[in-house]
């Protein structure tokens, strides 16, 4: 950028020269703004309190970490992918902590995808995070597969922030948490009892269907993308209580994984808010910097230009000594100019300094999980890997159990 402006603004000093009136554009570009409520957690709570339908449980996978597809575009758009996918853990976890204190859901659980059975679906993006600005996006869906919104949130931080003692041990990108959580307690709002009531069965029932399709696929209509309870089984019916059995410890095995990414969070919270301090006031010394080189940059042509007007007014006066004397000043002026210029990249290199500083930062963090035994029925198995991969092999073990059980042995 900086280039290409000293680039402009020279071809324009040349201009210059030889043109009486020069003419000058402007271009205004959006900027970032927004505003979130400081009470946006009480407006929550305070709808949560007015909500009396049933307390539907929430998914909230990790969020996707936002990072472009292009590694090479990682340096460009300011991004550290070991960082931004430590939040995608942190961020999932603080969702889910706004949504818990509005009071108005029943369990919420961060999960590693969108495998896991809940109610509703709140899938998260990380599309900025800087220590100054911070933006998620956020897509709501129910287990019929119905989108319910799609909605951005954003905040930028307050140069005053962690200036401020009463907000030691807060996080500065809480508001975007907040929101979000009071959105979606909100929105119950267009749903009548009934309705949220058969996602709750709807639930159970398509939980039920990942380990027998056969016996479950009946209660369910598929419509494309959506699929609808058609009816219910008898609550006496044996195979549905013993899917119930098994559901109950495929919540209790995520209730476990709770626990996984609260120590994860709370293992990278004093880095992390000393990154968030850091980054913020390196993005704004940074962007400091930039306007000192470009303004250094303007001076420089602009004595340039300077320097090429004096030289040919010197050359259109006839005397020798005029022509001296404007030559000598044009010298002097193209010095000048190349100082300034020379300076600006020095300038430059300081913001490419703070640019460092930043990704060693965020290189700091990382995440860790390791592996467990998990029991059903007096069989154990160990399961390793990421949290994914350990969900996945859960999973995978809980239908043996089921499907083991289900299945008469053999006389011989």
């Amino acid at each position: 950028m900086l280039k290409k402006a000293i680039t402009w603004l020279a071809c324009c000093s040349f201009a210059l020269a030889s043109c009486a009136t020069p003419q000058t554009s402007t271009n205004v570009g959006p900027g970032f703004s927004s505003t979130v409520a400081d009470n946006s957690q009480q407006a929550a709570e305070v709808a949560a309190a007015q909500y009396q339908g049933p307390k539907l449980d929430i998914v909230v996978p990790v969020f996707d970490p936002g990072l472009p597809e292009d590694v090479n575009d990682y340096e460009d758009e300011g991004i550290w992918p070991e960082l931004r996918r430590a939040e995608a853990n942190r961020f999932a976890v603080k969702l889910k902590e706004a949504l818990e204190r509005t009071g108005a859901f029943g369990a919420v659980r961060v999960t590693p995808d969108t495998t896991a059975t809940g109610d509703l679906y709140v899938v998260g993006r990380i599309d900025e995070s800087n220590g100054e600005e911070v933006a998620i996006s956020i897509q709501v869906s129910d287990i019929s597969g119905e989108l319910w919104y799609e909605e951005r949130y954003d905040h930028e931080v307050s140069d005053q922030f962690h200036k401020n003692i009463r907000n030691k041990g807060l996080d500065p990108y809480q508001p975007v948490f907040d929101e979000a959580a009071e959105e979606l307690v909100e929105e119950l709002e267009d749903y009548d009892f009934a309705e949220l009531e058969q996602l709750q069965s709807l639930a159970e029932i398509r939980f039920a269907a990942n380990f027998s399709e056969e016996a479950f696929a009946e209660y369910l209509e598929v419509d494309g993308d959506e699929i609808k309870l058609t009816s219910l089984p008898s609550d006496a019916d044996p195979m549905l209580q013993r899917i119930r059995a098994v559901r109950i410890r495929d919540q209790l095995f995520v209730d476990g994984l709770q626990t996984h990414y609260e120590e994860f969070n709370v293992k990278m919270e004093e880095s992390y808010a000393l990154w968030q301090e850091q980054s913020l006031q390196e993005v704004k010394a940074q962007r400091e910097a930039e306007y000192e080189a470009m303004g250094k940059a303007v001076l420089g042509v602009l004595a340039f230009g300077l320097a090429i007007a004096a030289a040919a007014a010197g050359a259109n006066t006839g005397s020798a000594g005029t022509s001296a004397a404007a030559n000598t000043g044009a010298i002097i002026a193209g010095v000048g100019g190349v100082a300034l210029i020379a300076d600006s990249f020095q300038t430059s290199k300081e913001a490419e300094f703070h640019k460092d500083t930043l990704e060693e930062l965020g290189q700091s963090i990382d995440i860790e999980m390791g592996p467990q035994v998990v029991e059903f029925d007096e069989t154990t198995e160990e399961i390793t890997g990421d949290a994914a991969e350990q969900f996945a092999q859960w999973r995978a073990f809980l239908k043996r159990m089921y499907d083991a059980e289900r299945t008469p042995a053999k006389k011989l």
